[in-house]
C-alpha cells in the first residue's frame, strides 16, 4: 500500500472514531479513560499537536469542538454526568496507563 492511500485510510478511520464518539455521548470521558486510557479530550490534544505539526494550528478549544462535534462546554452541560467515587478511584489507580499526549 502506498503512503497516500494509507494516510487516506487512517484519516477515514479517525473520522469514523470521532463520529462514533459524537453519537455515543452517553459514554462519559472518565469511563473511556478508565477502560482505554484515552478520551475525547486526549483526541483533541492529539488533533491540536498534529495541526501544529502540519502548520495549520488550531487551539485546544477549537480542537475539542471538532472532536465533540459541538461547543465543548455545551456538550458538558448537555451530556456530562458527575463521576462516581468508584470511577474517580479507578481513574487515579490507572493514571500510569493513561495516554501520553505526543505524536509518535
Amino acid at each position: 500500500m502506498d503512503e497516500m492511500t494509507k494516510t487516506k485510510i487512517e484519516a477515514a478511520a479517525f473520522r469514523a472514531l470521532v463520529k462514533h464518539l459524537q453519537i455515543r455521548n452517553d459514554v462519559q470521558n472518565i469511563e473511556l479513560m478508565n477502560l482505554s486510557g484515552f478520551c475525547r479530550n486526549c483526541l483533541a490534544k492529539w488533533f491540536k499537536l498534529a495541526s501544529e505539526e502540519y502548520s495549520s494550528p488550531v487551539n485546544y478549544d477549537e480542537a475539542r469542538n471538532i472532536i465533540y462535534g459541538m461547543d465543548h462546554l455545551k456538550w458538558k452541560e448537555k451530556y456530562q454526568t458527575q463521576a462516581t467515587s468508584e470511577q474517580k478511584k479507578k481513574f487515579e489507580k490507572t493514571k500510569d496507563l493513561h495516554a501520553k499526549i505526543t505524536l509518535y
